[in-house]
């Protein structure tokens, strides 16, 4: 049997040579990197998913209370810390400051009345108007030291401070030549004495009274500081009190327990802060409020009563001084204009005075002194009608006699103020170291109580985040 031959197959064609090359079967696509996101948009992310679980709705709760009652705390303890300081001002530095600044001015005025009153007295004079000279001019040197370590020398009240300085040692010069002058009979001592009141009138007396104003003006910058309502905290407060009490019903409306310890103590802590500082900064503008308006009121206008009784006084001497060698431009008296002009100033003082006067103790001494500046004025009358008439002994024995003189009213009228001022000085303390005592402790106690209410509110929340565990 023959085999039959098996064909072969043709080979392939081959590809002609131009033809491309197939490219490779394709892979699976690349994974593209995941996407990176920022801190904050992750800590949203996990606060979003946080909140849709009760868990972790009760730690943004918790969190949200503990920052609230913190902040409450923290800007209590800051706004009555700064009321308290103002207070504290009031007490212990402003009005100090503003009653040196008028003891100051009437240190001065009462220096250069006393210096008239001695050299009317003639050669010798008088022992006690000479100690009351020295010891006007000792207060006033003592009060400017004081003034000067408490002021800044480039402000105003410092550069008046400056200018006091320096004009008082000028004017107990003059004052020494004219006593020197007197003691020899020569009539220059009452050209020196009328310098020496031009220069006590024109030039100190006008920078004692911007320095006592600017005093003034402190005190009234820090007392409204001092009553200044703390709404911040107040708000924030509220709003502690609110959160924590949404809190609580919350709670309550998921659990049925009526209450939560420590949600219960965090609000109490919060009311009680609340409460403290809102009767506390009351308490302190009434207390406060009352020493402005019966205390520094009053004590202001009675200032103004003895510095224009004082100045009355002296233009009283200086007319038998000069015995009418300085005329106003309408040919009168100059310091006979003057003395009118400045007990007319006196009468209405003394009427403000005693409309201020909320008592006895206030009113009486105001009441005596202005029956005496009455008589001041009938007994200064009777004197210039004897110096009128050339009878110059009488005049001046009306004037600084012993016996129903125009200086013994003066004296009375003094006297009297200075009571009076004395008075008003008491209750102003008194109601200005109450008001600084309502805010006394706040500022610590805000702060404890706000420790306080933190603890329990994050206590009060773990208690119920400890009932999914």
């Amino acid at each position: 049997m023959t085999d039959l031959p098996q064909a072969r197959s043709a080979p392939p064609p081959s590809a002609p040579a131009h033809a491309p090359v197939p490219p490779p079967p394709a892979g699976p696509p690349p994974v593209a990197p995941p996407a990176r996101h920022s801190a904050w948009a992750e800590t949203a992310e996990r606060l979003r998913a946080s909140a849709t679980t009760e868990p972790g709705r009760l730690r943004i709760i918790g969190a949200a209370l503990a920052l609230l009652v913190v902040a409450f705390g923290a800007v209590t303890a800051w706004e009555a810390s700064a009321r308290f300081a103002s207070a504290d001002d009031v007490v212990s530095r402003s009005q100090p400051l503003s009653a040196d600044a008028a003891n100051l001015y009437r240190s001065l005025a009462d220096a250069d009345t006393a210096a008239a009153t001695g050299f009317l007295a003639g050669a010798q004079e008088p022992p006690e108007v000479r100690e009351r000279y020295q010891q006007d001019m000792e207060t006033a040197s003592r009060l400017l030291v004081k003034a000067a370590t408490h002021t800044d020398s480039t402000t105003e009240s410092g550069r008046n401070i400056a200018a006091l300085s320096v004009g008082l040692p000028r004017y107990t010069g003059l004052i020494e030549r004219a006593r020197a002058n007197n003691r020899q009979g020569l009539p220059l001592g009452g050209a020196y004495l009328r310098y020496a009141n031009q220069q006590m009138t024109n030039e100190l007396l006008p920078v004692a009274e911007k320095l006592y104003e600017a005093e003034t003006e402190r005190l009234a910058q820090d007392n409204d500081d001092a009553r200044l309502w703390p709404y911040v905290s107040l708000a924030l407060g509220v709003l502690a009190f609110g959160g924590l009490f949404w809190a609580q019903r919350r709670a309550y409306l998921r659990t049925n327990r009526v209450f939560n310890h420590g949600l219960l103590a965090a609000t109490a802590a919060s009311t009680v802060l609340l409460l403290w500082l809102a009767v506390g900064q009351s308490v302190a503008r009434a207390e406060l409020d009352n020493a402005q308006t019966h205390g520094q009121q009053s004590l202001s206008v009675l200032s103004d009563a003895r510095i224009n009784s004082l100045r009355a006084r002296a233009n009283e001497n200086l007319t038998l001084v000069a015995r009418g060698a300085v005329l106003t431009p309408d040919g009168e008296d100059a310091y006979e204009a003057d003395y009118s002009s400045g007990m007319a100033k006196l009468r209405s003082a003394l009427g403000e005075a005693k409309k201020l006067a909320d008592n006895s103790a206030g009113g009486r001494p105001v009441d005596e002194a202005i029956s005496s500046v009455t008589q001041w004025s009938e007994r200064h009358a009777s004197a210039g009608t004897a110096d009128r008439a050339g009878d110059y002994k009488t005049a001046l024995k009306k004037v600084i006699g012993n016996e129903e003189s125009t200086g013994q009213s003066f004296d009375r009228v003094d006297a009297a103020l200075e009571r009076a001022l004395a008075q008003e000085q008491a209750e102003f303390t008194r109601s200005a170291s109450d008001g600084r005592g309502a805010l006394t402790g706040l500022a610590v106690g805000a702060g404890a109580l706000a420790l306080v209410s933190a603890v329990g509110a994050v206590l009060g929340i773990g208690r119920r985040l400890s009932e999914y565990r």
